[in-house]
């Protein structure tokens, strides 16, 4: 018994022992100002790598599965079956195919694959994601600076991002509403040309639209113009159709005086998480506009007093001639499409015909963003190919500054890496036409 409390006293001793060794380091750690010991739950590229088709993961082993039976390999034309170890993705039909693969090498295109990787490996993790948690309001005696993502962060105040893995999760879903109202706001970083890329047309354009954003700036705007929502409409919306409300609201919180309109337009835009499909919404008796299709009635979402959202399951050219959204007005209406592939072979007749004609009409700012510089120019060229004549650009393609960080791939062509809304660029049907003389 003796033996057992003595070996106790001893245990218990060595345990506080411990304890004071431990306050001790945090004290020094803190006078010193040293980082805390990395907790084995951070993520890294070492615990958060592993080869697709070996993944924990389910739906990342399926992922490799559909490349393999997508995909052709760069440098043999055969389905892949060989994946890559530096990637942990599935590139090549062999390894042969691999090492004999020289512009994969050279433009180490592996180490884009690889922050693919562990991305998702992160968000499939199941760690605490503190950066998920958004501020609210912003005070009126703080200025949010929109220089780039750090800036706004942190004059936001958001969770610190201290780790590419919190960013690339962040940026994913705050691209779409800050792309937006990095645009839109009084201290953009797009400036004016010659030294940035708005055009003298994009700033009349822009100048309107921010006369309704600061009301309490323009003293001549009436209080029905106060009063009235601005109304962003959102063409071809697909995943930024399905963010949450809170998402949303941090574009509505740069802009505290104004109460805003969300429409999602296009056949994707309205998903049923419970049925695990996108539905399309009723369309009422005998509403049928003058060529002879009906347009359907938006299913509505208030988030706020400040902030509505209506979901359209048309197609935008439908709801044009239905006149649906009519009146138009440049002031208070501005249109946004996230890489909608205007020159893309899959989608060019959808968008090229009526729905861009539509929007031409209307008068109104419209800024469309790409995945990569490529998607970029091609869409403007084929824009400027059709409708050149009857458009204006107001703002010439440019890196977007709140574009994703994260890193994607596409299934069917692995080595085609990418970001969400990477380009931006804007353009507006013209308001007067030249007289020739």
């Amino acid at each position: 018994m003796i033996r057992t409390r003595t070996r106790a006293v001893q245990n218990t001793g060595k345990f506080y022992a411990c304890v004071s060794k431990r306050q001790l380091m945090g004290f020094v750690r803190n006078a010193l100002g040293l980082d805390p010991p990395p907790s084995p739950d951070e993520p890294t590229e070492q615990n958060r790598f592993h080869p697709w088709d070996q993944s924990p993961a389910v739906d990342l082993r399926e992922r490799a599965a559909r490349i393999k039976t997508l995909a052709k390999c760069p440098v043999t034309h055969k389905p892949i079956q060989y994946t890559c170890p530096i990637s942990g993705i599935p590139t090549h039909h062999s390894r042969e195919a691999w090492e004999q693969d020289k512009e994969y090498h050279a433009s180490k295109k592996y180490e884009i694959l690889k922050k693919v990787n562990i991305y998702e490996h992160d968000l499939r993790s199941g760690r605490p994601f503190p950066e998920f948690d958004f501020p609210r309001d912003q005070g009126p005696d703080r200025t949010v600076n929109l220089t780039n993502w750090d800036l706004f962060l942190y004059t936001r105040s958001f969770y610190s991002m201290d780790t590419e893995f919190q960013l690339a999760a962040v940026t994913k879903m705050l691209s779409y509403p800050i792309t937006i109202g990095s645009v839109l706001h009084q201290f953009s970083p797009y400036s004016l040309n010659p030294k940035g890329p708005i055009t003298l047309e994009g700033l009349k354009s822009l100048a309107a639209l921010r006369y309704t954003l600061y009301p309490l700036q323009n003293r001549a705007v009436t209080t029905t113009a106060k009063n009235k929502p601005m109304r962003i409409f959102i063409l071809g919306a697909r995943a930024e159709a399905q963010l949450p409300g809170h998402v949303w609201k941090q574009l509505q919180f740069l802009f505290p005086q104004q109460n805003f309109e969300i429409h999602f337009i296009g056949p994707e835009s309205l998903y049923d998480r419970e049925r695990n499909e996108y539905i399309r919404s009723a369309t009422a008796n005998g509403e049928t506009a003058a060529d002879g299709t009906t347009s359907s009635i938006p299913v509505t979402k208030r988030i706020d007093e400040t902030m509505k959202f209506f979901y359209h399951t048309d197609y935008f050219h439908t709801l044009h001639t239905a006149q649906d959204f009519f009146p138009y007005d440049p002031y208070q209406d501005v249109f946004f499409m996230f890489h909608p592939g205007l020159a893309s072979p899959e989608s060019k007749d959808t968008w090229m015909k009526d729905t861009v004609k539509g929007l031409l009409d209307t008068k109104c700012a419209i800024f469309t963003t790409g995945f990569n510089k490529k998607d970029m120019a091609d869409d403007i060229q084929i824009l400027q190919d059709t409708y050149g004549k009857e458009m204006d650009m107001l703002m010439n393609p440019v890196k977007n500054v709140f574009g994703s960080t994260k890193w994607e791939l596409d299934d069917s062509d692995p080595h085609s890496v990418y970001q969400f809304n990477m380009y931006i660029a804007g353009f507006r049907g013209k308001r007067y036409h030249p007289i020739k003389v």
